[in-house]
C-alpha cells in the first residue's frame, strides 16, 4: 500500500509539474515574449522545493545537492523579479523563463516515465545530455539578470533589510546580490559536474540493461 501511494503521489507531482511548465511555456510564447506574472510560474517553483524532500526521504532517486542548489537559484531570482515590477519587463527575465521551462519540460516527462516503468533512451538522452547545456545557458541568464537587477535595487527598490536574530544588523541587499554571482558560478559548476556524473552512471545503466536483454 505504501509503494502505490507513493507511485501515485510522484506521477501527480510529476504530471503536475509538467502541465503547469507546458502551460506557462505556452503562455508566453502567445504574449511575444512579454512576462506574465501569474500563480502558474510562482506555484511550479515553490512546489520545487517538495522535490528536496523527495530525495532526502527516499522517495526519488537523485543528488540531493545539485536539486538543492537549482531550487535555490529559481527560487531567489523569483523572489528578486517579484520585489521589482519595473524590472519584470526585461527581455532577459523573459528569457530566462523560457530557459527554466525549456529544462523543467525536458525533466518531468522522464521522471513521469520512470514513475510508471516505462522509461525511453530518447527520453533518458534528452534528460542527462541535451538538459546540460541548457541549464549552463539559463546560469549564465541568471547571472545577467542579477547583475541587471542591481542598478534597481541601489536606486529605487528595497535596498536593505533589519535582522534582529541572533544579532541586530543592517543587511545591504545589493551587496547579497553580488556575492551570490561568485556563489551561483560555483553552484553551476558542482550542479554540472554532478549531471555529467549522473548521465554517464545511467547510459551505463541502459546498456547493461540492453546487453542482460
Amino acid at each position: 500500500m505504501r509503494l502505490s501511494i507513493r507511485l501515485a503521489y510522484l506521477f501527480i507531482y510529476n504530471l503536475f509539474q509538467f502541465c503547469g511548465h507546458t502551460w506557462i511555456l505556452a503562455n508566453m510564447t502567445a504574449r511575444v515574449l512579454t512576462f506574465g506574472r501569474g500563480i502558474a510560474m510562482t506555484l511550479c517553483q515553490l512546489l520545487s522545493i517538495l522535490e528536496l524532500f523527495h530525495i532526502a526521504d527516499g522517495l526519488e532517486k537523485g543528488r540531493l545537492l545539485p536539486r538543492f542548489i537549482q531550487v535555490i537559484e529559481r527560487n531567489l531570482l523569483l523572489f528578486m523579479v517579484i520585489m521589482l515590477e519595473e524590472f519584470q519587463s526585461k527581455t532577459v527575465v523573459c528569457v530566462q523563463f523560457f530557459l527554466w521551462n525549456i529544462l523543467d519540460l525536458l525533466r518531468y516527462p522522464h521522471e513521469l516515465l520512470c514513475v510508471i516503468g516505462t522509461p525511453s533512451i530518447e527520453m533518458l538522452w534528452t534528460r542527462y545530455t541535451l538538459w546540460i547545456p541548457i541549464y549552463i545557458l539559463s546560469v549564465a541568464t541568471e547571472g545577467i539578470s542579477v547583475y541587471q537587477a542591481l542598478p534597481y535595487f541601489e536606486s529605487a527598490g528595497p535596498s536593505s533589510f533589519q535582522m534582529t536574530l541572533p544579532v541586530s544588523a543592517n543587511i545591504h541587499f545589493p551587496f547579497i546580490l553580488k556575492v551570490y554571482l561568485p556563489i551561483l558560478a560555483i553552484g553551476a559548476s558542482v550542479t554540472v559536474w554532478q549531471s555529467l556524473k549522473e548521465r554517464k552512471r545511467q547510459l551505463e545503466k541502459w546498456n547493461r540493461k540492453l546487453k542482460r536483454k
